[in-house]
């Protein structure tokens, strides 16, 4: 039996008790041997101590410990990079919350600092393995829509807010949920010739935080559209997808981070399914020439999958799920974007 890979867990918010221990302790591969959390709270810590783990006060134990071979960074975006280069330069691999750092700059000393040790740097873009996004993945995989034109992703809510936030361009929308939209775009199409942005605040023009963005990334023929308002009553589709044969409408995003809300575990019957009325729909010309209409399926969603690709990159030396390449490119289109004032277009190509 293989040996599972020893992860300990940074940080013990949302992100960690959400997104990351709920996977990981029904997960025969990975084993929790730590949590770090500088300020101690007995209360929420006791039900995780009572399956083993041990709670930290301090990073420095952790990283002398030689079993631990993979730390994951669930800390604040700002502390992203020390952090990252503190642990790989204990020879450690490592793994972070998104964004994976600020700038392209810092991003590409992480990737080289790991490449030079020989270690595992990757950002944790859980959303990958999305319900909705597996299956836009299976429609395209099938050809469903022929030759993919154009793409909409939306994540749209209505939670009117009309403080002043003030803060990085770290603390704002696109790089908290843009980041993930852009990865799964890139994920399947790759570099785009350009991107063109749109990216501020709307509900209060004073804040310094943007809460909407939409930027278009350009491949030629194809265009993807990624996009997040705060205002939007009636909601878009999750994806709409058109293409040379026909189109695909998702409405409804994955259903883990609902379930989750609500304190289900990954493990539980009918976890993260969409029932069959939150089906996407496809509509295209079969080589009969008939117009067929069906619903799609989805596919299930499951986060801890990120964890299933380490345990084979850093133990059986698979490449890594999300390639430096892309994280680097993530990186990039975030930073561009916030760099100049919006509307703008910049060159990738």
């Amino acid at each position: 039996m293989n040996k599972p890979l020893v992860v300990a867990i940074v940080g013990f918010g949302k992100s960690a008790t959400r997104y990351h221990l709920p996977y990981l302790i029904h997960r025969g591969n990975v084993q929790v041997k730590y949590v770090v959390n500088i300020q101690p709270e007995p209360q929420r810590e006791a039900p995780y101590k009572e399956l083993g783990i041990q709670f930290m006060d301090s990073l420095d134990p952790v990283l002398a410990d030689d079993e631990v071979q993979l730390l994951t960074l669930c800390t604040p975006p700002a502390t992203h990079f020390p952090l990252a280069k503190q642990v790989l330069n204990a020879g450690k691999n490592v793994m972070v919350e998104k964004p994976f750092s600020e700038t392209a700059a810092q991003t590409e000393e992480l990737l080289q600092l790991a490449k030079e040790k020989q270690l595992v740097a990757m950002p944790f873009q859980n959303r990958r393995f999305d319900s909705d996004y597996l299956t836009l993945k299976k429609v395209l995989e099938r050809g469903y829509v022929g030759e993919p034109l154009e793409l909409e992703s939306h994540f749209d809510k209505y939670r009117p807010d009309d403080a002043i936030r003030q803060g990085k361009p770290r603390d704002g929308s696109f790089y908290g949920l843009g980041i993930h939209m852009l990865d799964q775009v890139i994920a399947v199409f790759g570099r785009p010739q350009a991107v063109g942005y749109d990216i501020r605040a709307i509900q209060n023009t004073e804040s310094t935080v943007d809460d909407y963005y939409e930027a278009s990334l350009y491949y030629g023929r194809f265009k993807a559209i990624v996009k997040t308002s705060p205002i939007v009553a009636a909601p878009y589709p999750r994806f709409i997808l058109h293409g040379t044969m026909g189109s695909y409408i998702k409405y409804d995003i994955d259903q883990q981070e609902n379930d989750l809300k609500l304190g289900m575990s990954p493990i539980t019957t009918g976890f993260g399914q969409d029932s069959p009325d939150q089906f996407g729909v496809v509509k295209y010309h079969n080589p009969s020439g008939d117009w067929i209409t069906k619903q799609i399926p989805s596919e299930q969603g499951d986060y801890g999958r990120v964890y299933d690709s380490l345990f084979n990159t850093i133990l059986k030396g698979a490449p890594k799920l999300v390639s430096d390449e892309e994280t680097l490119l993530d990186i990039e289109i975030l930073e561009k974007g916030v760099r100049q004032s919006s509307p703008s277009v910049v060159q990738f190509g």
